[in-house]
């Protein structure tokens, strides 16, 4: 049993510095204490080699690494590997790597002949760096957890949907029906259509090669509804607003997107601002670019109250589940909805 600091320690990457602050502010709101990121220093010499540097002491400390593994993912795994590398030798009591966006989730399995599981080898070198627990968010697969041998927190997007949905909406919910953009993610769909009471739609799409999709078909009935597609990345959004066009030739009234993790590279922004699509909600699980600020049809929900909840609850030993309960999400909102 881990004897209680005074309060949990919380340290910082580069991979997303406007979302480690909100969670350190809103972990000091809570404690009713200033609760600040750890002084340290995590920078590249000439040759791109990482540096990191902790100023302050952490012995017998409960440590909080705040990176997501976003763009540009190697360079962030390892700012992470190496924080975690000198919290470790440090003498940290325990280290916990707060992921809100997990990279290279994607490589969960061997979809081809001599491909890697990309994803096992980063849960070891996770492991291996020290990193006792990990809290993340919607991994894109949730088998992912058991390539773990520690204990990993993943927390869902979908009760915050929930919330911003009801708001949004209000009294409209019963001309709402939520949609997979594909059979994999009709859990997740699901999950969320029966948390505001809507009914449940399918978009499958069939593939001819890698990359292109050649067809899609809307399972279930949409006409005069309000669609919701739900998922949990967005890439280059191609098959996104290609879902979106379907559904509206379907008979849909209007779309939206909710996507927990805006990736968005490429031609991904450029093809949401000039798509048919009303909005597109993401999270700040990856820092938004300022071209992602800028459209006119992306909003983004803040996801530091969940997580500065969830690292309280781990440092008190307190349910991190408890979260996922409409209530107790909504108490922490509240205020923003």
């Amino acid at each position: 049993m881990i004897p209680h600091q005074s309060q949990p320690k919380l340290i910082a990457g580069n991979a997303n510095p406007p979302l480690s602050q909100a969670i350190s502010r809103r972990v000091s709101m809570s404690r009713g204490m200033t609760v600040g990121l750890v002084d340290a220093r995590v920078e590249r010499f000439n040759d791109q080699e990482i540096f990191v540097e902790v100023y302050e002491n952490v012995r017998g400390e409960d440590m909080f690494v705040i990176q997501p593994t976003s763009n540009p993912a190697n360079d962030n795994l390892m700012e992470l590997l190496i924080m975690a590398d000198a919290l470790r030798r440090s003498s940290a009591q325990r280290i916990t790597a707060v992921i809100p966006y997990f990279g290279y989730a994607r490589q969960d399995r061997r979809s081809k002949a001599r491909t890697p599981i990309s994803a096992k080898l980063v849960a070891n070198m996770i492991a291996a760096s020290g990193i006792e627990r990990v809290l993340t968010m919607d991994l894109h697969a949730t088998q992912i957890q058991g390539f773990f041998d520690i204990p990993v927190d993943n927390l869902y997007a979908s009760p915050v949907f929930s919330l911003d949905i009801k708001h949004k909406f209000g009294k409209k919910l019963d001309k709402i029906t939520v949609v997979s953009p594909d059979v994999g993610g009709v859990g997740r769909a699901r999950e969320l259509a029966k948390r505001i009471g809507a009914a449940l739609a399918i978009v499958d799409k069939r593939r001819e090669k890698a990359g292109e999709v050649a067809e899609m078909t809307v399972i279930g009935d949409v006409t005069g509804q309000t669609c919701i597609i739900v998922d949990d990345i967005c890439d280059t959004a191609g098959t996104l607003c290609k879902a979106a066009d379907v559904l509206l030739e379907a008979g849909a009234k209007e779309v939206h997107s909710y996507i927990t993790h805006g990736v968005l590279s490429g031609p991904a922004v450029e093809r949401i601002t000039h798509s048919s699509m009303k909005s597109l909600v993401i999270t700040d699980s990856i820092e938004p670019t300022e071209e992602v600020k800028k459209a006119k049809n992306i909003r983004i929900v803040p996801t530091a109250p969940m997580f500065a909840q969830a690292i309280l609850n781990i440092w008190n030993g307190t349910s991190v589940s408890s979260l996922f309960d409409h209530e107790a999400l909504a108490a922490i909102y509240e205020g923003t909805y």
